[in-house]
């Protein structure tokens, strides 16, 4: 197994992560924190995706899926690409309000498979092209991509911890 089979591997288990966390849950579970000023079910799932989709669109020099359909209203906020939930006060993410858990799996489901597919079309040496010179060290392609996967899981796990707690 290559560097791309592991990354391609560690993405695909995402969807059954996040959907595990959503699935059949009304609105108002999806916004229902567990005190005031945690983040919600809706929230999570919204940010990791956010944070998916806005890293690959700036991979791939692309629009962000987001901002290519009617996905922010469906969740109450404007459409604005740099936006993503990183450093959201309390009350811009309770802003946050799914219509419903289609909305969000739905969202999660093109930006994962807008990922797939780039991960596919990766080769080794693709991995080590620096994509981002603001750290020391500079971040390659396979660190962001393995960072993106991280937030990721950790985010849903704290969505379905969340769900535990409803």
């Amino acid at each position: 197994m290559d560097a791309k089979d592991i990354l391609i591997e560690a993405h695909g288990r995402l969807p059954e992560l996040v959907d595990t966390a959503v699935r059949d849950l009304t609105p108002e579970q999806l916004r229902w924190s567990p005190k005031p000023g945690a983040n919600s079910i809706g929230w999570l799932v919204w940010h990791l995706t956010r944070v998916q989709d806005s890293h690959l669109a700036e991979l791939l020099d692309a629009d962000q899926v987001y901002l290519t359909g009617d996905w922010a209203p469906r969740f109450g906020v404007k459409a604005d690409p740099d936006d993503s939930g990183y450093g959201h006060s309390a009350q811009q993410a309770a802003a946050v309000a799914p219509e419903s858990w289609q909305a969000l799996a739905g969202y999660y489901d093109a930006v994962h498979a807008r990922m797939a597919e780039y991960l596919r079309g990766l080769g080794d040496a693709d991995l080590d092209r620096v994509v981002d010179e603001n750290w020391d060290p500079p971040v390659t392609l396979g660190v962001r991509l393995v960072s993106i996967i991280d937030d990721d899981a950790q985010h849903a796990g704290q969505a379905a911890y969340v769900r535990g707690l409803l």
